[in-house]
């Protein structure tokens, strides 16, 4: 219901085979181009502010430009920039990215891949990622430490140029080799293009970073991998054959591209990274150690493509789950109760409920009660024309239920933030005089922030952290958030002191205080909260373990950090308090 930005797409192929090969065999000379192209929009859901793309071509000759690059702004900008690409934009390397913003941060420098030149092709370095990194401010000071200046605060261009440093040294390493075994001119580049080892640069960048990242790149002479984060917490799948390898953020991507089943691809795991050599060889190399794995179960439950096989099932479980506490929220009538659900990312779900009451012989009344309307324009900034705007990005089917004597049901895959119930659904809803809504959330209460690519990194941001801050107020506890803020300042990598906010309350007394919160002036329908438990998420979703923005449990130290910090800036500038 409420769009959040999130994680990035990325999308690579490295094509096997002469350039010629895949014009006699599939008439045109923009295979790869094509299969990249098609890559990116099968994955226009993980990131609609901008996209790019790389080539590195191998055969181009001395004098002439072999590493090439577009890129665009906007939600057309994947149809902009194939545009711009002509036959000069082939090669055997081909890179692609989908971009969200989780950092507010805007701009055409921002939008991946992001390229370091070098006179060199070994040293040339293009990198695109899906990514957010939590210890920045420690990275940048160590590059600084060092005698670099990067151009950009930001953990992209950090990471290229920690990452292109590391490859230069690289490369002085092959170099100082060559001149030990008396190699000259020509020879020595063709040594180290020969001998670059990308592993040992990943081993000596990426220990510096906590985060999540699906990290990928190429250099000019055609290099190229992608990395996975030790904890697993950002996705990546592959598919190599005689012809090509295939990198992407999602499965059923490269399913439908190139016309495979699941298990023809494989899940790159945590730690782990694919390489590919210049020469078209593959191997998959453990960079660092695999940490607790902490998959994101937000992937199946919001971003990821419900086409998926698994994560289709795993939605569907997600909604079934929901059956016993919706029978209880509508008094067991089920004959007098209206099924719906908030387009779109929750029908999947929504199948799953219903398929849950059909199982126990129930009749379900489907209805589809709301409509996504129109799109929010952002020319619009007037807060109270922003605003009546917002109450009508959706709309309902009147005539749906009969007034005063159905219940309502209605899913929706997440809450969040709160604002588009508040600012449009409850209202909108309230006009068909339902007997009650039960509003339903296929996740768990959502109580603390993202650190690893999703944009939800603010508390206050979060109805449910304001609805417990509401209670612990009315109910005289201020001296819990002072306590809390302490510890949080004190030892903020120690543990996430913010699960102390939620101690002395029940789920049920939070729900009832975010109905509370959220119900717009003069609404009369009575409104209930059902959430998916945390046994209820692991049970539907068992191999995506992550559960910190319902659990609090971080699983890198960069994560605990920032929370707590996020706490003390709550108390600080919105509280406004001293502690």
């Amino acid at each position: 219901m409420e769009e959040l930005k999130h994680e990035c797409g990325v999308a690579m192929i490295r094509l096997l085979k002469p350039l010629d090969y895949y014009q006699r065999k599939y008439g045109t000379s923009r295979y790869g181009l094509n299969k990249l192209y098609l890559l990116m929009e099968k994955q226009h859901n993980r990131g609609q502010e901008g996209a790019g793309i790389a080539c590195v071509n191998l055969n181009a000759p001395a004098g002439e430009e072999y590493m090439f690059r577009e890129r665009a702004e906007g939600k057309e900008a994947i149809t902009e920039i194939f545009k711009r690409t002509d036959d000069s934009f082939a090669g055997q390397l081909y890179m692609g990215h989908l971009r969200y913003s989780t950092t507010g941060k805007s701009g055409l420098t921002f939008v991946h891949p992001f390229l370091r030149r070098n006179n060199w092709r070994a040293k040339n370095l293009c990198l695109c990622g899906n990514f957010n990194m939590t210890n920045i401010d420690e990275v940048f000071q160590f590059l600084t430490s060092q005698g670099q200046s990067p151009r950009i605060y930001g953990d992209s261009y950090i990471m290229l140029e920690l990452m292109g440093h590391r490859l230069d040294r690289e490369a002085e390493r092959l170099y100082a080799e060559a001149m030990e075994r008396q190699l000259e001119g020509t020879a020595v580049t063709q040594y180290i293009e020969d001998h670059i080892r990308m592993e040992n640069v990943l081993r000596k960048t990426l220990k510096h970073f906590d985060g999540g990242y699906v990290m990928c790149g190429m250099t000019g002479s055609g290099e190229m991998f992608a990395m996975r984060d030790p904890w697993g917490i950002r996705p990546a799948f592959y598919y190599q054959d005689d012809e090509v390898v295939v990198i992407a953020s999602e499965r059923p991507v490269i399913q439908t591209v190139f016309d495979l089943t699941a298990e023809d691809i494989h899940e790159l795991q945590p730690g782990q990274s694919l390489l590919i050599r210049k020469d078209g060889e593959q191997c998959l190399e453990q960079i660092l150690p695999a940490q607790q794995y902490s998959a994101c179960s937000f992937e199946r439950i919001y971003f990821s493509r419900g086409s998926d096989r698994d994560i289709y099932q795993e939605r569907k479980r997600l909604g079934e789950q929901l059956m016993q506490p919706i029978m209880r929220a509508v008094d067991g009538d089920v004959s007098h109760t209206v099924f719906s659900y908030i387009p779109n990312t929750a029908e999947v779900a929504f199948y799953g409920m219903t398929d849950g009451f059909r199982h126990l012989d129930h009749e379900v009344r489907i209805e589809k009660v709301v409509w996504k309307d129109i799109k929010l324009r952002t020319f619009i900034t007037e807060g109270t024309e922003r605003n009546d705007l917002a109450a009508h990005v959706y709309d309902i089917t009147y005539g749906s239920l009969i007034p005063y004597e159905d219940y309502l049901v209605i899913i929706d895959d997440s809450i969040v933030r709160g604002t588009t119930l508040r600012e449009s659904i409850f209202k909108i809803l309230d006009r068909l005089h339902p007997k009650k809504i039960v509003m339903v959330s296929s996740s768990p209460q959502i109580r603390y922030p993202d650190y690893y690519g999703i944009d939800m990194s603010r508390l206050e941001e979060l109805c449910v952290f304001r609805a417990a801050i509401a209670l612990i107020q009315e109910r005289g506890m201020q001296q819990l958030i002072a306590d809390t803020y302490r510890a949080c300042k004190q030892a903020p990598e120690s543990e996430n002191h913010v699960r102390q906010i939620y101690e002395p309350f029940t789920t049920e007394e939070i729900n009832d205080k975010v109905v509370e919160m959220l119900r717009p002036e003069g609404m009369q329908t009575p409104v209930v909260l059902v959430y998916q438990s945390i046994e209820g998420l692991h049970h539907a979703c068992p191999h995506h373990p992550g559960d910190w923005y319902f659990t609090g449990h971080y699983p890198t130290k960069g994560g605990v950090r920032m929370v707590n910090r996020a706490f003390v800036n709550y108390v600080e500038q919105v509280l406004k308090l001293q502690l």
